[in-house]
């Protein structure tokens, strides 16, 4: 199939995963979702993601967001993984795993990446939001761990960029100033920003944060 680009539609999938059949569209429902992929169960860099991204749940929660793995393995191989992950990250694997045994997920979702490895998944992440297009695709070789607080980062950016005429800049964080769109007019700026805005070349305005108190 054509390669996903963002904006596109996530492709919806039925699948068994270790929390038993789901629907992917009825699983994200109205709300946030990351789809990450991992090469293999038993693997030590996707033990350490799997139990970190367990420890993050209540922080997705507050964004409304929910997670799902995959892995090429089956459902009994998960299960018995989740205890090893349990057991060795010092947590509860709380978000379901998907079972691709036939690829055909990471073959929608173009997970495989032949040159990298024929037959296991890269490490991609997809962001998609309530509308299930996808807004953010990230892939790290098999052998760099995801650094799930940049994901927390970026989903922050998206939520307020998609409700507010502003962009988020280098390095940007919740509570930091943001960027005021270029399209809006700086008379505009004045009733859109009632914060006020400090006007640093006429396309680099920033103002604070207009979604926080």
């Amino acid at each position: 199939m054509a390669t996903l680009r963002l904006g596109d539609k996530a492709p919806n999938f039925k699948a068994q995963t270790s929390e038993g059949e789901i629907d992917f569209y009825d699983y994200l429902g109205d709300g946030w979702g990351i789809l990450f992929s991992h090469p293999a169960d038993y693997t030590p860099v996707c033990t350490t993601e799997l139990g970190t991204v367990a420890k993050y749940k209540e922080e997705f929660n507050k964004r409304n967001t929910k997670v799902i793995a995959l892995s090429v393995d089956g459902i009994e191989s998960h299960k018995g993984w989740i205890k090893d992950i349990n057991e060795t990250q010092a947590t509860t694997v709380n978000f379901p795993i998907i079972a691709d045994e036939d690829r055909k997920i990471a073959e929608l979702y173009d997970m495989i990446h032949p040159n990298a490895d024929a037959t296991l998944t890269v490490r991609s992440v997809y962001v998609i939001a309530p509308d299930k297009t996808i807004k953010l695709m990230i892939t790290y070789p098999a052998s760099t761990g995801r650094n799930f607080e940049e994901l927390l980062r970026v989903i922050d950016s998206l939520q307020l960029t998609a409700y507010h005429k502003v962009a988020t800049p280098a390095n940007w964080k919740h509570g930091d100033e943001v960027v005021i769109s270029p399209a809006i007019s700086s008379e505009d700026a004045k009733n859109i920003f009632p914060k006020g805005f400090k006007e640093v070349k006429p396309y680099l305005r920033l103002t604070p944060q207009p979604n926080i108190d």
